[in-house]
């Protein structure tokens, strides 16, 4: 694990992420589920993670939005890219 930072690695079903610091520390952990299905084993932590934040944004939620800057934390959605221009 790492002390400091952040740190994915695989696991059994999916992602591990460790993060810590001098003061805060967690781990999240992301499994395939009924929303994920599409995307690859490789990157199911950005699908998942991009796509909670996606639908967290949603619900317009004045709490949601207190906390997130209170951590400095904020979240803006991509123009997804076909990767197969067919």
């Amino acid at each position: 694990m790492a002390k400091h930072g952040i740190s994915i690695k695989n696991a059994s079903e999916g992602k591990r992420i460790t993060l810590g610091c001098d003061h805060n520390s967690g781990v999240i952990y992301i499994v395939p589920s009924e929303a994920s299905w599409v995307c690859s084993q490789e990157n199911i932590a950005a699908h998942t993670i991009s796509g909670f934040f996606r639908d967290l944004i949603k619900l317009e939620n004045s709490q949601i939005d207190q906390i997130m800057q209170k951590w400095g934390l904020y979240y803006r959605g991509l123009e997804v890219i076909d990767s197969d221009p067919s």
